[in-house]
């Protein structure tokens, strides 16, 4: 296993989110986000995406943990300077929370490495509070 980040692999991360209010039911403490991931190979050799881990964690301090094979179906490959961008949800029992995780990763050569994911938050928009 490779150090998390060398010269060679580079994925940057980067996260959007959104409260999905139409699936949400604040009164069930039920809240939905949408989050658009953009990963970016910023490195000198191709990649590609095996899995992923989340750990989700609500406003209590509740944690959940979600490990699975790609991403929304794909384990894209990543050329670099090539992007992937997919859009998945999560759901919470709070209206704010966090998430952040890694992806595995392994170049065309066998080198497998962990992209780290930063943390995010989660968070309903403030006129809805």
């Amino acid at each position: 296993m490779l150090p998390p980040m060398s010269k060679k692999y580079r994925i940057d991360i980067s996260a959007v989110t959104q409260y999905l209010e139409s699936q949400s039911a604040p009164e069930e403490g039920r809240y939905v986000f949408s989050y658009t991931i953009t990963l970016h190979n910023a490195g000198e050799a191709p990649a590609r995406l095996l899995s992923r881990h989340w750990i989700i964690t609500d406003a209590h301090g509740k944690v959940q943990e979600v490990r699975g094979d790609g991403v929304v179906g794909e384990k894209p490959r990543l050329a670099p300077g090539e992007f992937f961008r997919y859009t998945s949800a999560a759901m919470i029992a709070t209206p704010v929370g966090t998430m952040r995780g890694e992806y595995r990763m392994v170049g065309d050569e066998g080198d497998v490495f962990d992209a780290d994911i930063p943390p995010f938050t989660l968070s309903i928009p403030r006129t809805l509070h």
